[in-house]
């Protein structure tokens, strides 16, 4: 057996001329071997507790899915704040985010095998009618041909599949004629005119009704799509073909990942983030296994299963032991450069790569995948969910959650690989962490922030197709199923296809590309699939040995493996690399290390330091890849600085009937009164204030008096309104945007700022909501009079706040429809800002795939860096308050550190000036046009 990234791992050889349909069954066993070896000291979960555990994710399953039903079927999604259906068009726009949105039912076709899959048959086939009866095609909507691809044509794949697989047990779908597959076929034929391109690499997104390039298509301009979005079509399409005889749609997706292979990075053999359709140019050159790659690497491994091509399986293995080599540092995968891929090409990590330790296990590398696994599942106690992204030192990054399923997805495939129960109770937080922190009364809510658990008006579809079918397998035993999971390959999106589509239809012309790229030999065919017979062999205690070291590494250690050092370095006897917290401009010591790592230290006219890294100075790459560090580290203190005036965002917590703590909204600060992350949180009924506006003395302070304030923004100084709610003896005020649909979706958040006067007079808490957030509250007012709600810096435990033993009765989750009826104006952006507001940036809507660069300026692989000092804070320390990672020092315990707000993409943008006055990213960018050229240069030379 080989090895990668430094660890034993276990696998069947699998022969590279085997026949293709034993090839494909025997790596099927990579998806269902497990064992039944329960590692010692760690108690076998009961069958009882695993039923119960199982009902209950079939209870929210039915919560979620009907609601979708009740309220917004047949709108693509259901926003279960509001509870009604997200309509393309009718929302404002999000972005690349509803480009997933065609007009078609989408969460219902997603979720078509997930129904068979927790045993609800009769179900699944009023489902089938209701396709076949209201889902139209041919709709005048731009979609994502990625998203369409995984979530629509996945999904009607999938319900096919298993439509026949009952009709062939006799007794639900003997109607059944093949009409969903005749709906994919059509689906698959609207999709490849995105393919009409010279590279066949596909457009990235696509009319329905129109196609391509067409004047009234309003497409097939863009020249960029994301490696993962041209990577992710092969099962789906190759399925179709294999379904249906018509081997177009196999070709055209195997000649899209023919091209990304032939444009890999040929030293590295890592591919970039995002590539030019038309010439195959790398516009983004940095790589990892999250947004923007994450299934192209897992649909190569798996079209090796489906299809039994063994040079999906040879590529797979190529790319692995690059990441293995470059991006894994565990229990760390850190971006790289394709072209430098000893520089890490950011300092934080997203929450998409946790689908990363489940391709480990079928590729039978299980201790990275245990590492990895584990140190997200930190992360997330520390959180409750994962962060749409998070900082090497597992700071939020990102403060998104739109309840995504890749760690339960994990979650599973170690169980099936390890049989140790430890992940049943990892399944079992998740479950309860979803019914405490995401459940309301229409569905599950999207986490807005994770750190203040306030909620977006947002249930994606994949929530429905892909969670619910992880935890009930995870729980079930095989009598539980059905059918034999074990016959099927779950696809990105968790669609089930068969796996005897592997001998149907071989029509396909096999043409083993990848040795006319590079050499590989039989130990390639290494490492293929766990097996599990000996996963343990010898110490049953395997698992939990590997988990030990990481049980503290969010809250109480440095994050190991962060730094990577040379041996060469410590041999050397070399000095640990230079940290930004501990360099002064006057040491020259320090000056001479800088030089040394290709940093150039430049006095600005202005009495500012000026440091720029050309990486081609340094000498060595080693220096070099400090250096960078280092730049990095002066751009995170930076930030760090530039954010300490700031306040977080708060939270609203409604926690009356028939509520009870499940709605949160997000809720701005005020830079005066009671700050509630110093104080206990501030609970009572709300009342609205007459004048409603709040800037004169109130004429009912009979109906405020001990209450919560409701207030609308406008006319006046918030402090005023804020006086004069407090002399009518408030105890709190909400201000609510008098800007008619305005949402913290679409909008920044705002803090409110005084009138410039002292305002320590005012003592009570003030929290600022927007329009559509506000309407929630006063929607509840309309319909049940009595609404009382909590005032704190972060939404409560349930638990903690029910009153009485009749609303803790109330609160246990049940499939009972009790939403309000609730009701929203059409939410649009505000533009308008009064003089009395600072604004707060609130954290973007992100896609599958990270934001772009800003325009005009180059891929952090292609410039230098650099980073502006005031002399007034060239000091030893810098920044008493900030915690880095430092190399053998001391780390403070992250729980004692103030939570930061969100923020945008920094550490791909060095251009953060290192002080007050920050300089404009035009002038830094004129400046370095000179360098930029030349390492561009440096990089033409070295291809």
């Amino acid at each position: 057996m080989s090895e990668a990234g430094g660890g034993p791992g276990w696998g069947f050889p699998v022969p590279q001329r085997a026949p293709w349909s034993l090839v494909a069954a025997t790596a099927a066993l990579c998806l269902v071997s497990a064992t039944s070896v329960w590692p010692a000291g760690a108690a076998p979960m009961s069958r009882e507790e695993r039923q119960k555990l199982g009902n209950q994710v079939l209870e929210m399953f039915d919560h979620a899915y009907g609601n979708y039903m009740e309220h917004a079927y047949p709108a693509d999604e259901l926003m279960p704040l509001t509870c009604r259906g997200r309509v393309r068009g009718q929302e404002p726009s999000r972005g690349d985010v509803d480009d997933a949105l065609g007009k078609f039912s989408l969460t219902l076709i997603d979720s078509l095998d997930t129904l068979v899959v927790l045993n609800k048959t009769k179900e699944f086939e009023d489902a089938v009618r209701k396709v076949l009866r209201d889902v139209n095609l041919d709709n005048d909507v731009v979609v994502s041909v990625f998203e369409t691809n995984i979530r629509v044509l996945g999904g009607l794949l999938g319900g096919h599949s298993l439509a026949i697989m009952l009709k062939e047990k006799g007794e639900y779908m003997q109607w059944y004629n093949d009409e969903l597959l005749q709906m994919a076929k059509q689906l698959g034929y609207k999709l490849l005119p995105a393919f009409n391109t010279t590279s066949g690499l596909p457009y990235p997104r696509i009319n329905l009704k129109f196609g391509i390039r067409k004047p009234e298509a309003r497409t097939g301009t863009e020249t960029d799509t994301c490696t993962a979005c041209a990577g992710t079509l092969i099962l789906e399409f190759a399925a179709l073909s294999r379904f249906t005889g018509a081997t177009i749609f196999e070709e055209y997706a195997r000649k899209a990942l023919d091209f990304l292979w032939e444009k890999r990075q040929r030293s590295s053999n890592l591919v970039g983030v995002t590539i030019n359709i038309h010439t195959g140019d790398w516009v983004r050159k940095d790589s990892g296994v999250g947004a923007g790659i994450d299934s192209y690497y897992e649909y190569l491994l798996k079209a090796y299963v489906l299809l039994g091509d063994d040079s999906f399986l040879e590529r797979f293995n190529t790319h692995y032991d690059a990441i293995m080599r470059y991006i894994s540092q565990p229990p760390l995968l850190l971006d790289v450069h394709i072209h430098k891929p000893m520089l890490n090409a950011r300092t934080w990590m997203d929450a998409l790569l946790a689908f990363f330790p489940g391709l480990q296990v079928l590729k039978g590398d299980i201790r990275p995948a245990i590492e990895t696994h584990e140190m997200l599942y930190q992360v997330i106690k520390k959180h409750n969910f994962l962060p749409e992204a998070f900082t090497i030192d597992f700071r939020v990054h990102w403060a998104q959650h739109p309840l995504r399923p890749e760690f339960a997805e994990s979650t599973y495939f170690l169980y099936k690989a390890t049989g140790d129960p430890y992940y049943l109770e990892v399944g079992k937080t998740l479950i309860e962490n979803l019914n405490k922190y995401a459940r309301v009364p229409c569905g599950f809510a999207a986490m807005k922030d994770v750190r203040t658990g306030s909620h977006e008006d947002r249930m994606d579809s994949f929530f429905l197709a892909e969670m619910f079918k992880y935890l009930y397998l995870l729980f079930a035993d095989k009598e539980d199923i059905i059918f034999d999971i074990e016959d099927y390959i779950f696809t990105t999106e968790a669609h089930l296809l068969p796996l005897w589509l592997s001998t149907t239809n071989q029509s396909i012309p096999k043409k083993n590309t990848t040795s006319e790229y590079t050499e590989l030999d039989d130990s390639n065919f290494d490492w293929t699939c766990p097996n599990t017979q000996i996963l343990f062999p010898n110490d049953p205690l395997y698992a939990q040995s590997i988990r030990e070291p990481l049980k503290n590494v969010v809250d109480k250690s440095c994050p190991r493996g962060i730094i990577r050092v040379r041996e060469e370095s410590f041999r050397s006897g070399a000095k640990p690399p230079l940290r930004a917290r501990d360099f002064m401009a006057t040491n020259p010591e320090h000056l001479e290390i800088l030089k040394k790592m290709g940093v150039s230290l430049i006095h600005l006219k202005d009495g500012r330091v000026q440091l720029v890294q050309h990486a081609i100075q340094a000498a060595s790459s080693i220096d070099a890849e400090d250096g960078l560090r280092f730049m990095q580290e002066m751009i995170e203190l930076s930030s760090q600085q530039q954010k300490e005036q700031q306040l977080p965002p708060r939270a609203v917590q409604i926690v009356s009937h028939p509520f009870f703590g499940r709605v949160v909204l997000t809720a701005g600060p005020a830079q005066f009164g009671l700050d509630l992350s110093k104080h206990k949180e501030t609970r009572g009924f709300v009342a609205s204030s007459k004048p409603y506006n709040g800037c004169s003395e109130l004429t009912n302070p009979e109906a405020v008096m001990g209450k919560i304030a409701l207030i609308q923004r406008g006319q006046c100084m918030f402090a005023e309104k804020a006086r004069n709610i407090q002399n009518a003896g408030a105890i709190g005020g909400i201000v609510i945007d008098d800007n008619e649909g305005s949402s913290s979706d679409t909008a920044p958040l705002f803090q409110m700022a005084g009138d410039g006067k002292d305002t320590d007079d005012i003592k009570i808490p003030m929290l600022f909501l927007f329009s559509k957030e506000g309407s929630i509250i006063l929607d509840a007012i309309r319909e049940y009079e009595d609404v009382e709600v909590l005032l704190s810096d972060k939404a409560k435990d349930r638990a903690a706040i029910l009153k009485d033993p009749e609303m803790e009765s109330e609160e246990q989750p049940s499939s009972e429809n009790d939403p309000p009826n609730q009701s929203a104006e059409q939410i649009i952006t505000s533009s308008s800002q009064d003089p009395d507001l600072a604004e707060q940036a609130a954290p973007e809507e992100r896609a599958l795939s990270p934001p772009p660069e800003p325009a005009g300026a180059p891929s952090p692989a292609e410039m230098d860096n650099a980073a502006n000092i005031s002399p007034s804070e060239q000091n030893s320390d810098p920044t008493e308050n900030h915690e880095s990672t430092s190399l053998g020092g001391e780390c403070t315990d992250l729980d004692d550190q103030p939570q930061e707000p969100s923020e945008t993409e920094e550490d791909s943008n060095p251009n953060v000036s290192w002080g007050q006055k920050a300089q404009p990213i035009d002038s830094i960018l004129a400046d370095w046009n000179e360098d930029i050229e030349a390492f561009e240069m440096m990089e033409k030379d070295e291809l």
